[in-house]
């Protein structure tokens, strides 16, 4: 039995539609990545999990218990750590860790074995002196998680958690969560970016409320079936101004520093050297180029918007 199960749920805010029949399933030592621009309806669908919404349509069921009729059971069984920072600044790392263990009733023999694990794993221990307003980004989301975890929950539901942090942070925080993923923990995690993708076990494309694909991230990468290039330039703006005139084009997307160009079918040698020549070499190299998952995301939003 899946950890998480949710089947066709919709929800509405007046004549906004935020989720159009999203269905999608975590298993127990997976992690499950809802990858999405902002207002794409990630947050809403985390709501829903955690009971704080209720569908509008379908259901959402976590070991079995349907949101519906059994959320008070629910909240007792999963972790829950918001987008934004939701602890208690002017108490210290300590002090927050303890308030959420007598939150969710952690027994006193349980208590300081599973303090002192998480203390281990989060590298938070040298601060549990420290005010939490007084943490850096990174640390703050490190004590988000461990008190979203201090109760051992079979599920964990994290909204954006890497949001704002640094690449460095952002590293130590997924390093964590395969650590929670090898104990076997269900983890769904939201993201909008796209880079984390190949950080998990199953992906979720989300745009406008609903699921584009799912699948693994190879097999997310699959669905891209044009030969793609990564192109560069002088002046990326005119560059772009130029394929966008080629019929053989199929999709342009700017990249940091190049163009990612899809083709109908791959280019001769001889046709990109004629059009380095109609560019008065502005075009400067070209080179086949794996597709990504946001490359895949864009070409999706394309055709299906």
């Amino acid at each position: 039995m899946p950890v998480l199960e949710i089947e066709n749920v919709k929800k509405s805010f007046g004549e906004v539609p935020a989720l159009q029949g999203v269905s999608l399933t975590v298993a127990a030592g997976q992690i499950f990545g809802l990858i999405g621009p902002d207002g794409a309806g990630k947050t809403t669908l985390m709501r829903l999990v955690c009971t704080l919404l209720q569908p509008d349509g379908g259901d959402i069921r976590v070991l079995g218990r349907s949101v519906l009729d059994e959320s008070l059971a629910i909240r007792g069984r999963l972790g829950y750590m918001p987008q934004r920072f939701s602890l208690y600044a002017d108490l210290t790392v300590e002090q927050n860790l303890r308030f959420f263990a007598d939150l969710f009733g952690v027994p006193e023999a349980e208590r300081k074995a599973r303090e002192e694990e998480l203390y281990a794993f989060s590298r938070l221990g040298p601060f549990r002196k420290r005010k939490a307003g007084a943490l850096s980004g990174g640390m703050k989301q490190k004590l988000a998680l461990m008190c979203a975890l201090i109760h051992t929950p079979p599920l964990l539901v994290l909204d954006e958690p890497t949001f704002g942090v640094d690449p460095v942070s952002r590293q130590e925080f997924w390093n964590i969560l395969h650590e929670l993923k090898d104990q076997g923990t269900a983890i769904f995690v939201s993201t909008a970016y796209m880079d984390e993708a190949d950080l998990c076990d199953q992906v979720g494309l989300i745009h406008r409320g609903k699921l584009r694909a799912t699948g693994t991230p190879e097999e997310i990468r699959s669905l891209f079936k044009h030969p793609l290039y990564r192109v560069t330039g002088r002046n990326l703006q005119k560059l772009h101004s130029f394929f966008e005139s080629q019929p053989a084009v199929h999709t342009i997307q700017r990249f940091g520093d190049a163009l990612h160009v899809s083709f109908e079918e791959p280019p001769t040698l001889e046709t990109w050297q004629r059009w380095k020549r109609e560019t008065d070499d502005n075009l400067q190299n070209w080179h086949e180029q794996e597709p990504s998952v946001e490359d895949v995301f864009m070409e999706l939003l394309g055709e299906k918007q």
